[in-house]
């Protein structure tokens, strides 16, 4: 079973991550921003993790730490269970709809940390208690690309609905993990010998 377990604890945030690449997309997330737990059970459900996210952060201030910090430690429990990424596919990407919204994802377990993010939303924060401010999204992605070292594009083709393009970005990528993380054969898929 390709699984990890991570902490992190600091004066801005506490939080345990779990993820099972091989699972059945169970999820537990609970981080206290409730459409961040929205988004993160998308991300296990589609992408067939199964994922437990257990955060508390200081959302006094803002959810800026948390949703990075998260976004951090999730990176490096993903690398962790991916292993040595022997005979996985490598590469995957797709188009995801959500209604009016359409969002293109595109990536590859290169090694190499690098976002592109092309995403702009009408403007408007999530309402919820608490809200959750769109702009986060790309912090969450930018600190999870570093830590699992991936390459990842996202660009969004269309939509009025923040919550839409949203929700469409973390499907996206979840189906394009789930492409990618499978094992399709049985060599290291580089001709450098090493990801």
């Amino acid at each position: 079973m390709r699984n990890a377990a991570a902490r992190r604890d600091t004066k801005e945030t506490q939080i345990e991550i779990s993820i099972e690449l091989d699972g059945d997309g169970t999820t537990d997330c609970v981080t206290g921003l409730h459409f961040f737990d929205h988004m993160l059970d998308q991300l296990g459900r589609h992408g067939g993790f199964n994922l437990v996210v257990q955060a508390k952060g200081d959302l006094h201030i803002d959810a800026h730490h948390t949703v990075e910090d998260t976004g951090i430690l999730l990176g490096g429990a993903f690398a962790e269970a991916l292993g040595d990424k022997v005979g996985v596919r490598r590469f995957a990407s797709n188009a995801v709809p959500l209604d009016e919204a359409l969002v293109e994802t595109a990536l590859d377990l290169s090694g190499r940390p690098y976002l592109h993010y092309d995403v702009e939303f009408p403007g408007e924060k999530i309402l919820g208690d608490p809200p959750f401010d769109p702009q986060l999204c790309e912090e969450f992605w930018r600190a999870f690309v570093t830590s699992a070292g991936l390459t990842l594009h996202i660009v969004s083709v269309r939509g009025k609905n923040t919550h839409h393009i949203i929700e469409a970005t973390f499907k996206g990528v979840a189906r394009a993990l789930r492409d990618a993380v499978a094992v399709t054969g049985g060599g290291l898929p580089s001709t450098k010998g090493t990801l």
